[in-house]
């Protein structure tokens, strides 16, 4: 076979056999081509069987790409190899083994809500109110546990407070009532295998001389089952080469490990190390800017990755006054990159840590009429926490839209089910009115007394909004709707990661309606609702499909742009507040950092705000990220700031201040002057808005009109 296409290392690295391989391959090094010419090496030179080898993967379509790829490098049908995610992979072991534990080789596999729902049952059965422990939270704890292989038994021993003992009696029962209904989750895939080869010696030897040589994609994403699994089927025969990272190990949060790859000679065995250091992909500014910021990790192995390619441009620092001047000079740079040189949209790429933050970027993308998509995630207006909201305003704004009633009758959950919802359609058909005022006459269905008092409750609050629609603003609305419905203690009570997250979307939404209704002078509910809804639309303007990509850093890792925008690069936001004290995570947010840096392959714009909305309608004073203080001075450049981007609202000039003066605010309305600290611009005023609401801000930032 033709192997002229792999570089020095590259070669040596595809060629080593006979003892354990750990190849750190730095981002944009050639990985899967190594990966692929290595087990097309092992079949065609070194004449191991097709069926003989595993090659692990953490995508279905990594799976099929290397497939594909080694497919081309062989003339021959290569369809017995076993190439696949350690999931499938796993469950296709199952199909075959998991009767010696008592489970039907038929299982089946239970989704998130699957699993919440027995979570939700086992709960119930303890006796315990589901308000008060929530499932998703349970079904979290029962993942945690079994991702550090502690399983129930061991969970009841651990326990050392009201909560674990809860959590290890909940998921005692969860597990008798999988194997009940003859049902894995996607952790028992994992879990199952490992208890079959502890109890069943045989079958661990019938798979460790299957699998002759073992290969594993992404080694430094592993957690400890993935790690327990392979070394099980590795550690006999020692034949296996992983490839990874230790840099780009960005999934700490979900478990995986990256002490597998670092120490990866004391779990195999004497090794053969290679390292990819040549990099492809970016200029070499690109690649010096993301090293000087690993760099500063302490745990990682010792390399630097290098290019070929020219030095390229300095690393663009953009400062803004606030996260909407951000969004706009994104927008301008992007425009300018393109009428200045031959980019397309689809070479565009915009970063950030959180979600949420994609809001206000969007906001002024769609406006510009400048078509986006948003990979790993959906699009801010889509996703189900803002569907939700913007659902109860359809209603009030149009109490006819039975799609968005029906949507919001159960959410957040009080206690209506199927059975009711359906019986109540029935009857609305039945009598030709609309689901709204059948509602209203829900004395005429039947259904139980206490659904009845629930609707009934509902659709007068619902009503009362209507009723008053006339006195309200956008704000007001969405605000008093979150307060009626207790949308917010919602998501508060389940108090995971991804209800926090959705908690902070809507607190983007309260932005955007209040960005709205300081924008538009004769904007209202409907007008805001009909805009939202033109979105898509807007996003199928351009015919050649040419978009602007948004997505957040860990959903970037694999992929490549031209021009790459990380946004939000402040103290707090990236790095994330929760992990400032912490080393471990530190070291992944910096780890995060590098990998969104090296997605670039030609411009990289790190940009940061002075001033940003956060949590509702707080603005805060930020603080630029330790990250851009850690690159070489010769390294960057920072971007002037055009006069175009600053207008009158983001600044004040030449205006004194005195305590007790009546100012008015865009944001927060009127207020009165209560201190005054220092002189000048950078004087701090200490103002009460209406409602009691106390701010402290900087004079010449903070856009103050004095009344009287």
């Amino acid at each position: 076979m033709d192997l002229n296409n792999l570089n020095d290392k590259q070669l040596d690295a595809v060629k080593s056999v006979g003892q354990p391989n750990l190849i750190f391959a730095g981002a944009g090094s050639g990985k899967t081509r190594v990966l692929t010419y290595k087990i097309a090496y092992l079949i065609q030179e070194q004449g191991l069987p097709p069926e003989k080898i595993l090659a692990v993967t953490f995508t279905n379509k990594a799976a099929q790409e290397m497939k594909s790829r080694v497919q081309k490098l062989l003339d021959f049908d290569i369809s017995s190899i076993s190439i696949g995610t350690f999931h499938s992979i796993s469950a296709l072991l199952l199909r075959k083994e998991i009767h010696n534990l008592g489970i039907s080789n038929s299982f089946i596999i239970y989704d998130q809500p699957d699993s919440v729902s027995v979570i939700k049952d086992c709960i119930k059965d303890l006796g315990l109110d589901v308000k008060q422990f929530e499932p998703k939270t349970f079904k979290n704890h029962i993942s945690q546990l079994k991702n550090s292989l502690i399983s129930y038994e061991q969970a009841e021993v651990l326990a050392n407070d009201f909560l674990q003992k809860k959590v290890a009696e909940v998921y005692a029962l969860y597990q008798n009532q999988l194997k009940k209904n003859s049902a894995l989750d996607f952790d028992d895939l994992l879990l199952k295998p490992l208890e079959i080869f502890k109890n069943y010696p045989h079958i661990l030897e019938k798979y460790q001389k299957k699998y002759g040589y073992i290969l594993v994609d992404e080694y430094q994403d592993t957690n400890k089952p993935q790690f327990e699994f392979i070394h099980s089927l590795a550690i006999k025969h020692r034949e296996i080469c992983v490839v990874g990272d230790d840099d780009q190990s960005i999934y700490g949060w979900r478990g995986a490990d990256i002490s597998n790859i670092l120490n990866f000679s004391e779990a195999f065995g004497e090794s053969k190390i290679f390292k990819l250091e040549q990099n492809y992909r970016s200029t070499q500014n690109i690649l010096d800017a993301a090293y000087h910021v690993i760099s500063k990790n302490t745990t990682r192995a010792d390399k630097r990755i290098w290019t070929d390619n020219n030095i390229g441009d300095p690393i663009q620092i953009v400062e803004n006054f606030n996260d909407s001047m951000e969004a706009e000079k994104i927008l301008n740079l992007i425009n300018t990159n393109k009428s200045e040189s031959n980019y397309s949209l689809n070479d565009f790429v915009i970063l950030y840590r959180t979600n949420a933050q994609s809001r206000i970027i969007e906001d002024k993308l769609r406006r510009a009429g400048v078509p986006y998509h948003i990979i790993g995630g959906v699009k801010f207006y889509e996703r189900k926490e803002i569907k939700d909201i913007l659902a109860y305003l359809k209603v009030i704004s149009n109490p006819s839209d039975s799609v968005s009633l029906l949507r919001v009758l159960n959410f957040p959950a009080r206690g209506i089910g199927k059975t009711s919802v359906d019986k109540i359609i029935s009857l609305s058909k039945d009598k030709q009115i609309t689901i709204f005022d059948m509602l209203n006459l829900i004395d005429e269905v039947q259904i139980g007394e206490s659904q009845k008092k629930t609707i009934k409750s509902f659709i007068s609050k619902i009503n009362r909004f209507i009723k008053s629609i006339s006195n309200y603003n956008i704000v007001n609305v969405v605000n008093d709707v979150i307060e009626e419905f207790k949308i917010k203690e919602h998501y508060q009570k389940q108090n995971t990661s991804d209800s926090n997250e959705r908690w902070q979307n809507i607190e983007e939404l309260i932005n955007g309606m209040i960005d709205y209704d300081n924008e538009k002078e004769d904007g209202n509910l409907t007008t805001f609702l009909e805009e939202v809804s033109l979105l898509t639309d807007i996003d199928k303007w351009n015919d050649k499909n040419e978009q602007v990509t948004l997505m957040t850093i860990h959903s970037s890792k694999g992929l490549e742009f031209p021009i790459v925008f990380i946004a939000g690069l402040e103290e707090g936001l990236f790095p994330i507040s929760q992990y400032l004290e912490q080393n471990e995570e530190l070291e992944e947010e910096r780890r995060l950092f590098y990998v969104g840096a090296t997605r670039a392959m030609n411009k990289l714009y790190l940009s940061y705000s002075k001033m940003r909305r956060r949590f509702g309608a707080e603005v805060t004073q930020m603080t630029v990220s330790r990250f851009i203080n850690e690159l070489p001075e010769n390294n960057i450049e920072y971007l002037q700031t055009n006069n175009d981007f600053l207008t009158n609202k983001a600044v004040t000039k030449d205006v004194t201040f005195k305590r007790g003066q009546i100012v008015e605010h865009s944001l927060f309305g009127k207020g009165k002057i209560l201190d005054i600290e220092g002189i000048g611009g950078e004087s701090k005023i200490s103002i009460v808005f209406h409602g009691n609401i106390k701010k402290k801000l900087i004079a010449k930032y903070a856009n103050l009109k004095i009344v009287y």
